[in-house]
């Protein structure tokens, strides 16, 4: 049996930035994985709640959705560290390089600025439902509490995003993110 470490993850960046990027990257990694466990547990509970004693807990619903937009604000910054997000290359793949990088400068640039921008609106909307101050009905506390993770979320991948624009200024090569070279693998085989 076979069994490879894992990989840790290590920045492309020199520096404070580099330290920044391995900061962020761990706490990711380490809210992403304690809100999948923390949403199956609560689910398992759930079910065997609801099938061994008659009754579910009230409460499951409101910490599955408290959990999911943790994960999925979480995630699209670890996305973008990984170069996972989709992307639409078709007119990007027949550049040269150097096309390919300019363009790929432009496209993080960009991409961080809607990311701050939408930050900035996410807050926005945060402010107005905590003036509403509207409640979750079973676990009591202020709605705008469980919509922290959504400018964090964007915030964190606006910086991602302005770190792979970085990152390409830098270096010969055509970033996805800062430790991820554009490229495609062959994994295809014949049947």
């Amino acid at each position: 049996m076979n069994e490879e470490a894992p990989e840790v993850y290590k920045s492309g960046l020199p520096g404070i930035l580099g330290t920044l990027d391995v900061v962020i990257s761990k706490t990711e990694a380490v809210i992403l994985a304690l809100g999948v466990l923390l949403m199956a547990l609560n689910t398992c509970v759930n079910v065997v709640a609801r099938f061994g004693f008659g009754k579910g807990l009230f409460f499951s619903g409101e910490i599955n959705r408290i959990l999911i937009i943790m994960i999925t604000f979480a995630g699209i910054g670890y996305a973008a560290r990984h170069g996972r997000h989709i992307r639409m290359s078709a007119i990007y793949d027949t550049l040269p390089v150097m096309g390919r990088k300019v363009l790929m400068v432009i496209i993080a640039f960009f991409t961080s600025a809607i990311m701050f921008f939408l930050c900035y609106f996410s807050v926005e909307y945060i402010s107005d439902l905590y003036d509403r101050g509207r409640i979750l009905p079973a676990l009591g506390f202020p709605i705008w509490i469980i919509y922290i993770w959504v400018p964090v979320g964007f915030a964190v991948t606006g910086i991602q995003y302005f770190l792979t624009g970085i990152k390409n200024l830098t270096s010969r090569d055509v970033y996805l993110s800062t430790g991820v070279v554009d490229g495609y693998a062959d994994t295809e085989s014949e049947v």
